[in-house]
């Protein structure tokens, strides 16, 4: 065990969704330090992609982004991502974590957010974030708001293109230039690698198109051509492409050779800085490009002028300079500071047969270079040439165009083994060259030493050679002569190296090459390079072109001293992207290259292939698959200002130490497509529940404007489907995923608001409404929306071509079969563990259970089966965000308890800059506007509201924003703060509920007092309440902002004061929930008191003795008092009573009553623990027959082993009584498991018993769907019943008579039951009254607490320093109340964990000389922050307890009180501005 002293300070949360926001803050504001760890580029997860939250319809965004933006800023949040973990090791306290971080290539240090290298990517791909709705580009950022808020780069891997093609150029990325018509950019990225477009678009061997993954849809892309296309351009513009050369370094270096390989490095070393001089022994530059390649190919004027643009860079070319006969190669080494060798191949290689030395015979090598210097040669009439190589190919058809009539290739192998490129071979056929195959010359025959034929022998293919080609074997006897009047041996070439004496050192090889580095291009002499056919022997133009490349790499890092070779190995075959499935691409067919007519290019050496149109090369360009996503055509590079952008970031291996660890990765959406029978994937209006969100979010792809996929027209009829993924055996996904109902009637709702005519209806096998207020919200979606409920799923879903409308086939409950059209289909998909969940559980050393969720302990769903391993949200199981935020305070409390003797260890503190001294200066207005997506600017004309602004008194700055809450705008307000010395900053956005604080802190952070802040509310106030007055909305805009402007001239710099805090607590209930807090701030270092009006510590929960996953609970609660009895830091008051409760944050001080005596303990925070009772009924015979009882009273005799159990034959069981009625409408949600739970026990105890549950829906919500799925395997029965048609029970002898009508038989049903068991709801603590009023907080219309945001602030109260947990809340099962407790206890370790805290800056203040000392204001402030001060003979506002809510200042008679922030002054401008 690690001792306290020796842990680390610091958690490491995996997993960035709202658990892992919340876990963060939590514990960062706890004193920890915290590794906010994800995957993906931001943070946020699926509540960033939500439109609203159910049940209050909450803008998702909006309470989302202060979140983000508060772990984004936090000192004590160090935010990773593009993480993933790799390993856990070590113990409790002290784990050392390894990591692999994946490269983001961008610099998020550098980047700014501006978005200018998204918009010239030229690469779209579909948008994960707006789930594939539209598209986004290869380097984005997921939404405007995103934390971090630089952008990313999206790579699959290396672009098998880009793998190929030996010069490994950014193919995809040139390609996708075209595709965008930018051609002259795509031409600079082609030469970034290869100085040769020209040359390598007509000649290149182009093995990037056998790589083409286009080829698996229909045919490779035609990048050679392509290339051509935008260098062809090139070469007829004005002004032609010249890359930026460096200034003169001082160095020089000789170049031997300007070949490919020789002139490429020469380029790149000048454009270097460096003087270079390149020494050609022929009359021409070029090398073989120049005489080897006929102009039919490769027309001269084309190459001269590629070769015009590298002497541009500075390169000297020496023609008829013969290294080693006019310039000795010592003198070079003397002479220059690095040397290099591309003097290629011009040998030819010999037969070797009898006769070769004959007239007639003329080698490839020798006769293309006559012909190409421009010597007239004619072989005569009939010419074979031997060889099957494009050097063959080449001469053959020469040959032709220099009048020979009969001209024929000999190869020794077939066709299919030829080397020569496979349009060569066609394109010599389509001339009417002959091949004869499988034939080798033995000798050639002669008359007078001139030739008149060859003698042949037929070959066969035998075993495979070293090149991979079959090796052919002659067939003895087969000889036969070829008659010809001249023979060209095209077999191969030879380097003459004779130029280097053997005093220079270099290695030569027994091939005739220099032996070189295959990285480095070095010889074994320090300063001399070598590369192209001179070291691979004859091979390819662009293997030449690479090989001058790298070379220049090598000579300018030797001539810098550095390191020729670090970091320059690569392994090309690994990384290849792979674009996966591609039956989905459409087939698109490929360009063909308008070529000369056969028998017109036969005549002349003019270019055979026609050049691309502009409309060709785009639509050829626009196939290409985006294999590696990002095609790397570095546009982002050179537009970004901030030098941000880094291709060249890799994969590295990070280790970071930790005291604990949360796991909150999230989850996955179910597949729908695995579904096939909804058609989605295949109909385009079937689409996933997350897709209709972003349909209706006003930041999605279509402005929150209802739509179809198919045709952008407004559906009128929709269908949701429930259960897709969920509840459904059938695909492995047992379980129930929680959220399914509720946000199917929340997209419902909104949906019939965004598009007033459409009719919604909701296919359920369930409505599970289990959460607090969620059958009000789905009551009222059928009243007050209609929307239709039908309890049936669907069958099949069918497309009707015409229309695209969608067939429905369901089954209604009286069994009757239904065919219904719908415009459109939303499928209820499920949660389902998150992809990575293995691999992390794995790394993480935790198991999974069964379905591949967090396995948790009984006792504490937040533990996993490693200590020190802690779990959040629905990786633990499918869940809200109220219980996933509720699990993640949990996880961050128990972390913390854990942790808690090395808290403020590893701790920063946030330092805010001085305050601008304003003396002097006068208002100086900044007004920022805020589109919020479509929310307002939808509405709102904002440009003009903006133009409004700038003409309003004092106003210096004015903006809009697309969203003035991202990070980047928070950013540019500060800087424009700074910039124009501004004294007043105005945002129209939003709600202040949500993001006053956001933008108080902005100004804050550039010097600002944060209450020199206003803010109108433009979309709550206006736009969203005159979403179709555009013109109204408008001006109701600039009237609103005109209104703040007035105010704003007026606010002060407020000083809030500081209170002290003191470090305990006090528990008000001694249940489960309230020992669990005791305990757990006990773990932190916190005393606490519990006050239990009850004798006994335990609550609800000594009334229980197992839970449906089987946890002993009385054994569980004798732990829990055994520890609580044994700290030192808990004291519990039982059969006590609160008389008073005083004080504020930091400072109460309570009164309790125990036994008639008083007590008075003093403490910091306050947490609600209050429980709740089971309701009290007279339905169905209770408390008149004995055979009639509640689900408790069964546990017990159950429990107990009770005879009358045993006894009992039939058993049973009525959900809801007491619950989802008129007078208590909400679901009491641990009813159906507790119901459950005795079904399974009473099976257990006797399998052949009849056990009966007759319910109105089923709410085994989560994992406990398996025990409902188990209990009908038992052969329960489930029979439903309606609100409106409840059982009947009567007394019918020593049992009972049960009556119900069964929606599904149509019609009664009769049972006879030797038991009968109530699922009796819950109600409120009636004493929870009295606690609001001490406490100023408030009860719900249920009677149970009300929590400060259903959503991210589920255990808070809106007055700070009080804190709920357990059914306090509302009804929920024992493991919840755990979680719950736990999370209050992390809420206020917020508090507890400082000595200080800030009060609020917005209090009343007295007018002295006006306050008559009535005490009016005394008796209505609900803080008691103002009294009567008889000394003084007036009011006095103790600020520290004053919340500035302004009851005081509007009960004055006198005026004599008022208000910071809302003064007379302030208030009285604003009214003014209004009625100018």
């Amino acid at each position: 065990m690690v001792k306290d002293n020796e842990k680390i300070g610091a958690v490491m949360v995996v997993g960035s969704g709202i658990a892992g926001i919340q876990a963060s803050l939590d514990l960062a504001n706890s004193g920890m330090k915290v590794y906010l760890v994800e995957n993906g580029i931001s943070i946020g997860g699926v509540m960033a992609q939500l439109d609203k939250t159910f049940p209050t319809n909450d803008c998702s965004a909006c309470i989302l982004s202060p979140k983000l933006v508060e772990v984004g800023r936090h000192p004590n949040v160090e935010i990773m991502t593009r993480r993933t973990v790799d390993s856990v090791t070590g113990e409790p306290g002290r784990f050392k974590v390894k990591l692999t971080r994946a490269p983001r290539f961008v610099n998020l240090d550098k980047c700014t957010g501006c978005g200018d290298c998204a918009n010239v990517c030229p690469v779209s791909v579909p948008s994960d974030f707006n789930e594939t709705l539209n598209e986004r580009k290869a380097i984005y950022r997921h939404f405007p708001q995103a934390i971090p808020s630089g952008f990313a780069i999206d790579k699959r891997g290396t672009s098998p293109c880009k793998a190929a093609c030996p010069t490994h150029i950014s193919v995809q990325g040139y390609v996708a230039l075209i595709a965008q018509g930018k051609f002259k950019e795509a031409l600079k990225l082609i030469k970034r690698d290869n100085p040769f477009p020209i040359v390598c678009g007509r000649v290149c061997n182009h093995p990037c198109e056998e790589a083409c993954k286009r080829g698996d849809v229909d045919e490779p892309i035609d990048i050679m051509h392509l290339k051509r296309f935008v260098a062809d351009l090139d070469l007829k513009d004005e002004h032609r492409y010249l890359p930026d050369v460096k200034e003169k370094n001082g160095k020089k270096v000789a170049v031997v050779g300007a070949g490919p390989a020789g002139l490429t490095a020469a380029y790149y070393l000048a454009i270097g800085g460096y003087a270079v001089e390149v020494f050609e022994s022929l009359p021409v530059a070029g090398g073989w490009l120049a005489v080897g390649i006929p102009e039919y190919r490769l027309p001269k004027d084309v190459l001269n002028a590629e070769i015009k643009v590298i002497e541009d860079t500075g390169v000297k070319i020496h023609l008829g300079k013969a290294v080693g006969k006019d310039v000795p190669f010592a003198q070079l080494k003397s002479d220059f500071d690095a040397v290099f060798i591309g003097c290629g191949t011009v040998n030819s290689s010999k037969l070797n047969i009898p006769g070769e030395d004959m007239q007639g015979v003329i080698h490839g090598v020798d006769y293309l270079k006559r012909v190409n210097l421009g010597e007239k040669v004619f072989l005569g009439d009939k010419v074979a040439v031997v060889g099957g190589g494009n050097v063959a190919m080449d001469a053959v058809r020469t040959a032709v165009r220099t009048g020979s009539k009969e001209v024929f290739i000999l190869y020794r192998r077939s066709r299919a083994e030829m080397p020569a490129s496979p349009e060569e071979i066609e394109e010599a056929l389509e001339e009417g060259i002959k091949m004869e195959f499988l034939v080798a010359p033995k000798r050639v025959v002669g008359e007078n030493g001139k030739v008149t034929g060859v003698e042949c022998t037929r070959m066969e293919l035998g075993e495979p050679d070293a090149s991979g080609r079959r090796r052919p074997v002659e067939i003895k006897g087969s000889e036969f002569i070829v008659p010809c009047d001249a023979l060209i041996p095209a077999i191969g070439q030879e380097a003459d190296l004779d130029f280097v004496p053997a005093e220079s050192g270099i290695a030569i090889n027994k091939w005739k090459n220099f032996d070189v580095d295959p990285v480095t291009f070095a010889t074994n002499v320090p300063g001399v390079f070598a590369g192209g056919d001179v070291v691979t022997g004859p091979a390819t133009v662009v293997k030449a072109v690479y090989a001058g490349k790298e070379a220049a790499v090598s000579i300018d890092r030797y001539l810098r001293g550095e390191d020729v070779k670090a970091g320059r190995e690569c392994d090309w075959t690994k990384g290849l992207a792979d674009p996966g499935d591609t039956s989905a691409f459409a087939k698109a067919d490929r360009v063909r290259m308008a070529m000369l007519p056969p028998e017109t290019r036969k005549s002349h050496f003019r270019e055979v292939v026609e050049p691309m149109t502009e409309a060709q090369a785009v639509a050829e360009a626009s196939r290409c698959l985006s294999c590696g996503i990002c095609s790397e055509c570095y546009q982002c590079v050179d537009v970004c200002l901030a030098k941000a952008i880094d291709h060249d970031m890799t994969y590295e291996e990070e280790e970071i130490e930790v005291g604990a660890v949360i796991a909150s990765p999230g989850f996955e959406i179910f597949d729908a497509k695995i579904r096939g029978e909804f058609g989605f994937g295949v109909y385009p209006n079937v689409v996933t529940s997350i897709q209709f969100e972003r349909i209706l979010s006003a930041s999605g792809p279509y402005f929150g404007h209802v739509q179809r996929i198919s045709d952008g027209k407004e559906p009128k009829k929709v269908a949701f489907i429930q259960c897709v993924g969920s509840r459904d055996t059938s695909c492995g996904n047992s379980w129930c995923s929680s959220v399914c109902c509720m946000y199917a009637t929340k997209e419902a709702i909104i949906g019939k608001e965004h598009a007033k005519g459409m009719e919604p209806t909701i296919f359920f096998m369930d409505i599970r409404a289990h959460g607090k207020d969620f059958d009000r919200f789905v009551n009222r979606a059928k009243n007050e929306y209609g929307i239709r409920y039908i309890r049936s799923i669907p069958s099949t879903v069918k497309e009707l071509q015409q229309t695209h409308n969608l067939m429905l086939k369901y089954v209604q409950e009286d069994g009757t079969l239904v065919e219904e059209e719908f415009d459109m289909v939303v499928l209820s998909v499920g949660l389902t563990p998150p992809k990575e969940a293995a691999p992390l559980a794995k790394a993480l050393g935790i198991e999974l259970e069964e379905h591949g969720f967090c396995r948790t302990n009984l006792d504490n769903p937040v533990q996993t089966t490693r200590p020190g391993v802690f779990v959040c949200g629905a990786f633990g199981g499918p869940k809200d965000i109220p219980e996933t935020v509720m699990e993640a305070s949990g996880a961050a409390a128990c972390a913390g308890g854990l942790l808690a003797s090395r808290r403020g260890t590893l701790v920063t503190e946030a330092e805010l800059p001085a305050e601008m001294d304003m003396r002097g200066t006068g208002p100086r207005i900044g007004v920022f506007v805020c589109h919020c997506g479509i929310n307002i600017g939808g509405v709102v004309r904002v440009p003009e509201v903006v133009e409004y602004a700038k003409g309003l008194p004092n106003v210096v700055y004015t903006a809009d924003n697309l969203f003035t809450c991202s990070q980047d705008t928070a950013v540019k307000m500060g800087e424009v703060i700074k910039e124009k010395n501004l004294t007043r900053v105005v945002v129209a956005s939003c709600s202040p509920r949500t993001h006053e604080g956001l933008f108080q802190e902005n100004c804050e952070k550039a010097g600002l007092n944060r209450y020199l802040f206003e803010m109108a509310n433009i979309r709550d106030q206006d736009s969203w309440v005159h979403m179709n007055e555009p013109d109204a909305a408008t001006v109701k805009a600039k009237d609103l902002v005109r209104m703040a402007i007035a105010k704003a001239q007026f606010l002060k710099p407020l000083k809030p004061g500081q209170l002290s805090v003191n470090h305990a607590a006090l528990i008000i209930g001694g249940g489960l929930a309230g020992i669990t807090a005791a305990l757990a701030l006990a773990d932190q270092g916190f005393a606490s008191y519990i006050v239990e009006k009850e004798e006994v510590l335990g609550g609800n929960y000594r009334k229980l003795h197992y839970t449906l996953e089987g946890l002993d609970t009385r054994e569980h609660l004798t732990r829990l008092l055994d520890r609580a009895r044994k700290s030192e830091l808990i004291k519990a008051y039982t059969g006590a009573e609160i008389v008073k409760i005083e004080g504020f944050i930091g400072n109460y001080k309570t009164t309790i009553r125990v036994k008639s005596e008083e007590q008075q303990f003093e403490h910091g925070v306050v947490i609600v623990a209050t429980g709740a009772y089971e309701l009290k009924t007279e339905e169905y015979l209770c408390g008149q027959n004995p055979n009639v009882l509640t689900q408790r009273d069964l546990e017990e005799l159950i429990a107990g082993e009770d005879e009358r159990v045993k006894r009992a034959g039939s058993v049973v069981m009525i959900q809801c009584v007491g619950s989802r009625s008129p007078e208590r409408p909400y679901c009491s949600r641990y009813c159906c498991s507790e119901a459950i739970k005795n079904a399974l026990k009473l099976k257990e105890m006797d399998p052949g018993r009849d056990v009966t549950i007759l319910y109105r829906d089923i709410r085994t919500f989560g994992l406990k769907e398996d025990f409902y799925k188990k209990a009908r395997e038992l052969n329960v029965k489930f029979v439903r019943y309606d609100e409106d048609r409840k059982p009947e029970v009567l007394a019918d002898g020593s049992g009972l008579a049960v009556k119900v009508f069964d929606p599904i038989l149509n019609g009664f049903i009769d049972l006879k039951a030797d038991m009968l068991a109530l699922s009796v709801g819950t109600a409120p603590n009636p004493g929870n009254e009295e606690i609001g009023k001490m406490l100023k907080v408030s009860t719900n219309q249920d009677g149970f607490f009300l929590e400060a945001h259903v959503k991210l602030r589920p255990v808070d109260f809106a007055t700070d320093g009080v804190f709920m947990c357990g059914m306090a809340h509302a009804p929920k099962l024992s493991e919840e109340a755990i979680t719950q407790a736990n999370a209050a206890v992390s809420r206020a370790c917020v508090i507890l964990t400082k000595d200080f805290i800030e009060a609020e800056g917005k209090t009343a203040y007295v007018n002295k000389s006006r306050c008559s000392a009535c005490g009016l204001c005394e008796v209505n402030c609900p803080f008691s922050a103002i009294a009567v001060d008889l000394n003084e003979g007036c009011a006095v506002v103790n600020t520290v307890l004053c919340k500035g809510c302004g009851v005081c200042t509007a009960s004055c008679r006198m005026n004599a009180v008022d208000l910071n922030g809302f003064n007379n002054e302030e208030v009285l401008a604003q009214i003014a501005a209004f009625a100018m």
